[in-house]
This record gives structure tokens, C-alpha cells and sequence, in this order.
């Protein structure tokens, strides 16, 4: 059986991703203002975020893999 972690836990790795997510703009997106890598890294921040918070929200394991 696979033990999983409460809803604090969830919202806990929620938050802790938020913060990271946030700051990471600041420094490397779209906060950079109006230029081409920020725009660019952004979209890739934006992405990241997307698939992490969906398996935090769905708790889905992406990175293992078996048959």
C-alpha cells in the first residue's frame, strides 16, 4: 500500500511551490519586464508549474515509470 500524505501536506507543497513559482518570475520572467527571455522563460516557468501543481493536486507520480 502506498501511504500518502494529508490534505495539509498537500497544501503545504502547494504554498512551498508558490513561493518558488513566485519568485522565480521575479528573477527569470515575466516580472522581468518586456523582454524576449523573460517572456520565453516565463512560458517555460508557466509550464513547469502547470505539470508539478497537477500532480500535487491529482497525486500522480510523473517521474516514475513502470510496466
Amino acid at each position: 500500500m502506498r501511504n500518502r500524505g494529508g490534505c495539509l501536506s498537500g497544501l503545504f507543497e502547494l504554498f512551498f511551490l508558490d513561493a518558488i513559482f513566485n519568485w522565480l518570475q521575479r528573477r527569470f520572467g515575466f516580472g522581468r519586464g518586456a523582454s524576449c527571455g523573460g517572456g520565453c522563460c516565463g512560458l517555460i516557468l508557466l509550464l513547469i508549474f502547470l505539470c508539478l501543481a497537477a500532480s500535487i493536486l491529482t497525486g500522480t507520480n510523473w517521474t516514475q515509470f513502470r510496466f
